[in-house]
């Protein structure tokens, strides 16, 4: 009988609206997280804070000592505090203790990763981290056990809820940034300091996680591109919309070939213009959805709900369940995979594509002048549209693909012209032929 064999001992470090709701859960359904187990299910500490805080949590279990709950006889250790201390050491604790992991911490993962996965396969442990990107979407499974037997050229998320919040409101509202940043704080879909989101940290963490599971290559924070959207205007959202695009906070992953053969890996996190068919474009209010295209596989999309309680507490129950099953059977889950050992492209070198906006004199040889700087810098036009007359004359330019380097010294170089006022704007466009 399940009930009869030894239970799987849980601590959990951290009980935030995530903790809590995992705590909820597992002593709302006993039988089926044994029965999914193979054996029961049991929470035997929380650490936290301020006990006084968690009301809903069984007093016996609270504890501010950490250390000692890791130290202590748990077989899995849930980790839900963030951030990289004492997450790293607390973790590190656990897997050379024989303790396997499960963990949400996706900022500590891009930065310290390789070091957590050397001491799971070193002490014969699990580290599961589905939870730490896209919340719910079960996405990072697939890309680490469902498509192993593939070859994946490209992945393309929108990985960060309150960016994907402001630009959606903003596009369907004609509003600007700050006031709609300030609308998403009111309805609790930015944080009181939304720096890690909208400055793109959250999203460039999540690329490298993706980078790595995709490329099978080790990909860190600092070889990721990022910027961020506080630099989008309501002006930028309308010149999408005038070409059909939308606007949307990437992250993007993907393999690059140069022509000699050689394989580098781009992982980069910025605004783009997308256009309004693209199956991202629909991605509304603070969903993700990653967007995958692989050899074999084709173009696969993941979608969903990507923060949230119990979206995420669904993702660690999941990961908790595969990592207890293994510890009932004695047996081990997938490891970390980085034989290609690829090295990361600079996004001087990455090919890329511009929308630049600039604001003109009227007068005769304009077009032909900055057409003679593009040219110079090797950067062929796709699109150019002159708009407007007098002191309300505009030029809109779409690149082909270039060498991002080569198009910022292009704009550089065009901002200096005289016959050009202002570059207005300047943004990267993706999702179509080149």
């Amino acid at each position: 009988m399940i009930e009869d064999r030894e239970p799987i001992r849980v601590a959990l470090l951290g009980c935030g609206t995530v903790g809590t709701e995992v705590v909820r859960l597992l002593q709302e359904y006993p039988t089926e997280y044994a029965a999914r187990t193979g054996a029961p299910v049991r929470v035997t500490g929380v650490a936290v804070r301020r006990p006084h805080k968690h009301p809903d949590v069984p007093e016996q279990l609270l504890t501010t000592d950490a250390a000692a709950l890791v130290e202590g006889g748990a077989d899995v250790v849930v980790e839900l505090i963030g951030g990289i201390e004492p997450a790293r050491s607390l973790l590190l604790a656990a897997l050379r203790a024989g303790k396997s992991v499960v963990t949400a911490n996706k900022a500590l993962l891009a930065e310290h990763g390789s070091e957590l996965y050397a001491a799971a396969d070193a002490n014969g442990v699990d580290i599961y981290f589905e939870a730490a990107v896209a919340g719910a979407i079960p996405l990072l499974r697939p890309l680490r056990e469902s498509l192993a037997g593939d070859r994946i050229n490209r992945v393309t998320g929108i990985v960060n809820g309150t960016s994907n919040y402001i630009l959606s409101a903003m596009d369907s509202t004609g509003a600007g940034y700050e006031e709609t940043l300030e609308e998403a704080g009111r309805l609790g879909y930015a944080e009181a300091d939304p720096t890690a989101d909208v400055d793109g940290f959250d999203a460039a963490s999540k690329a490298a996680i993706l980078a790595s599971l995709a490329f099978h290559t080790r990909v860190g924070a600092g070889d990721v591109h990022r910027e961020g959207i506080s630099g989008i205007g309501a002006g930028d959202i309308e010149a999408a919309r005038s070409l059909n695009r939308t606007v949307k906070l990437l992250a993007i992953c993907e393999r690059v070939i140069d022509e000699d053969g050689t394989e580098s890996v781009s992982a980069r996190v910025h605004p783009a213009m997308i256009p309004r068919d693209h199956p991202l474009a629909g991605v509304g209010g603070a969903f993700n959805a990653v967007f995958v295209e692989a050899d074999s596989a084709g173009q696969l999309m993941f979608y969903g709900q990507g923060a949230g309680g119990a979206p995420t507490a669904s993702a660690v129950l999941g990961d908790l369940v595969a990592a207890a099953r293994n510890v009932v059977v004695s047996g081990k889950g997938p490891r970390e995979s980085a034989h290609a050992q690829l090295p990361a492209r600079s996004m001087d070198w990455t090919p890329t594509r511009y929308h630049i906006s600039l604001d003109v004199a009227d007068r005769p040889g304009v077009l032909s002048q900055v057409a003679a700087t593009f040219n110079e810098h090797d950067v062929s036009i796709s699109v150019v549209r002159q708009q407007g007359r007098g002191a309300d004359a505009s030029l809109v330019v779409v690149t082909h693909t270039a060498a991002d380097s080569a198009l910022r010294a292009t704009v550089e170089q065009i901002a200096r012209l005289s016959s050009v006022n202002e570059v207005a704007s300047v943004m990267r466009v993706e999702g179509e032929p080149s």
